[in-house]
This record gives C-alpha cells, sequence and structure tokens, in this order.
C-alpha cells in the first residue's frame, strides 16, 4: 500500500515539475514578446539630389470603375507624402504600380533606389532564409563596409531576429516576424525613396513608436498609407495626396 502512495506522490511530483516547466517556458515567451526593437535609422542613399520620384496622374476607383485623374507632385530628398482615401479606392494597387515602375503617371527618378514596404510582405521571398533575404538588399545597396556578416547579424538583432531565426525561411515566420524583417530590409537597402503600404499592420504595439521616429526622421522620399491616425501624427508629413477627394 506504501508503495502505490509513494508511485502516486512520485507522479503527482512529476506533473507539478512538468506544469511549472511550461509555465517556465510561457514567461520566457512572453518576455521575449516584451522586448521592444532597438532604435534605428534607414539611412539615405548616397549621391542623390533633385526630383526623386513624380507624380502626374493617378487612378481612383469610384463605384466599381477605374478613373484617371490629373495631378502634380514633386517628392524631393527630405518629401514626405501621405497617401489618403477610403477602402477600395486603389490605395495598394497604386502604391504598387508606383513601386514596379507600371504607373504610366508615376516616374522614379533613374537610378533611386526604391524600398517598398507591402503590408502582404509579399515582396518578401517566403522561400528565402532571413539571411539570404537580408544579404540581397546589402546587394543591392552596393555592399558594406567591414565584416558584412557581422553588420547584417547586428542589424538584425536590433529587430529582435536573432540565433535560428536567421537561419530559419521568411515563409516560417510570424506576420510580426516577417514585418520586422521587412523593416531591417530597409535598413540595409538604403534606399532614396521608401514606399509604405499600412507599416503598423501585424507589429507588436511597443515596436510602433521606434518605427514612427524612425520614419519621421528619414531624410529621403517617402510615400506613406496608414489608416493608424495616431501612428501617423508622430511621422513627419510635407504633403497629402486624398484620393477620396479626386474621385468626388
Amino acid at each position: 500500500m506504501f508503495a502505490h502512495k509513494g508511485g502516486k506522490l512520485r507522479a503527482v511530483a512529476k506533473r507539478m515539475r512538468e506544469a511549472a516547466e511550461e509555465a517556465e517556458e510561457e514567461i520566457v515567451d512572453v518576455r521575449k514578446e516584451d522586448r521592444t526593437i532597438r532604435k534605428f535609422v534607414i539611412p539615405l542613399q548616397e549621391d542623390i539630389k533633385g526630383e526623386l520620384f513624380n507624380i502626374s496622374s493617378v487612378t481612383v476607383v469610384k463605384d466599381h470603375e477605374p478613373m484617371t485623374k490629373k495631378v502634380s507632385i514633386s517628392l524631393q530628398k527630405g518629401e514626405h507624402l501621405l497617401l489618403t482615401g477610403p477602402n477600395g479606392i486603389g490605395k495598394t494597387t497604386l502604391l504598387e504600380a508606383m513601386a514596379s515602375g507600371t504607373s504610366k503617371g508615376a516616374h522614379v527618378t533613374p537610378g533611386v533606389r526604391v524600398g517598398y514596404y507591402r503590408q502582404d510582405f509579399s515582396t518578401l521571398n517566403f522561400e528565402h532564409t532571413v539571411h539570404q533575404s537580408l544579404l540581397a538588399a546589402i546587394e543591392e545597396s552596393g555592399g558594406a563596409e567591414g565584416n558584412i556578416e557581422e553588420y547584417l547579424r547586428s542589424t538584425a538583432a536590433g529587430f529582435l531576429i536573432t540565433g535560428k531565426l536567421v537561419s530559419n525561411k521568411i515563409g516560417t515566420l510570424s506576420e510580426g516576424q516577417k514585418g520586422l524583417v521587412a523593416f531591417a530590409r530597409l535598413v540595409l537597402l538604403k534606399p532614396g525613396l521608401i514606399i509604405l503600404d499600412e507599416p503598423t499592420n501585424h507589429i507588436n504595439f511597443r515596436h510602433i513608436p521606434v518605427i514612427a521616429s524612425a520614419l519621421d526622421q528619414y531624410e529621403g522620399a517617402m510615400i506613406l498609407v496608414s489608416h493608424v491616425a495616431d501612428f501617423v501624427s508622430q511621422v513627419r508629413i510635407d504633403s497629402t495626396l486624398d484620393l477620396g477627394r479626386l474621385a468626388q
């Protein structure tokens, strides 16, 4: 009988240990989530000046019908444009056309590197590892001085992409981690123009003030779409293009 009771007690103790270990793991995970990304700067592409981007016409959607509207917008170095309008009017489609160079009414000055942040992360190759993705951004920027591997991993660590995560495929990451990789790529790319489509989607709220500060200080040209008024209020905006008003 005593042996039977002893066995029960050992089983109970084992379950308690396992429960304690699971609780500790959960606490560690929460602590990781509680961490905030390091303050960062998106470096500006060197040797660019004058007009970096211009828009002479845009396509807006009204009652499911696309309409072309004439505008006159020129972005110089350091100028930030906010693109607004109701859902369904064509903001994301317009940004994609601008970034890909397929928009008839929008032109990027030749030689200007474009950093494009899409809310669905489709600009990232999900089959690439984080390391491959970040290395490609460095190569596109023209390389880096010093130890490239150290530079890559230090930048990634600032966005909480550390250890084994650097070797993971993009497709295995959480949506929030994909967003942080996308921002790390902007840092490594050193663009002259950044185009951002809802950059706060899927991002931990603790990171948002840090991201807003980096965008506010960005010295290149920027086009931003965001439905989060509090976030937009933290970012320097020089002009606004309201697609909703154009569609009236």
